[in-house]
């Protein structure tokens, strides 16, 4: 059974798979900070100061400043702040991963072209009865005329 395990873990797909997760996480730390350090603070500034990681409703007694604050208190918040945060955050990601897999896509297309061109390349039709042939071919197979070049 561990040899299985190790087969299957060595495998090119897991290792890729894993090195994909390590650099999605890394990847998902910057747009995080682009969104709080960057980008909501802009808009935050645009909307008149408001910073939406302290935008939240108490849910209970007492007025607080922060969300730090409330949840040190104990009291439940609604921190619909931090829901903006983390849309925005969601919406950054979705859009780069829509951006790279359009790219494959289009490369991919771009080889599959490539191959037809050359599938194509290798025949002819037959001048006589319009059968593909073979390019090369110097008596068409299907109505036996002789081709010339």
């Amino acid at each position: 059974m561990w040899k299985e395990f190790k087969e299957f873990a060595m495998k090119g797909n897991v290792i890729d798979l894993a090195v994909g997760v390590i650099i999605g996480g890394a990847f998902g730390k910057i747009v995080t900070s682009l969104v709080n350090d960057v980008i909501m603070p802009v808009v935050g500034l645009l909307l008149g100061q408001v910073d939406f990681s302290n935008a939240f409703i108490t849910l209970g007694d007492g007025d607080f400043a922060t969300v730090a604050d409330a949840q040190t208190a104990g009291v439940p918040t609604l921190n619909y702040g931090l829901f903006i945060n983390n849309i925005v955050d969601f919406l950054i990601i979705a859009f780069t991963i829509f951006i790279l897999i359009k790219q494959i896509n289009r490369f991919n297309r771009r080889k599959e072209v490539k191959e037809e061109v050359v599938e194509e390349a290798t025949t002819k039709p037959c001048p006589y009865c319009y059968v593909e042939i073979h390019k090369d071919a110097t008596r068409c197979p299907h109505c036996t005329s002789v081709l010339g070049d």
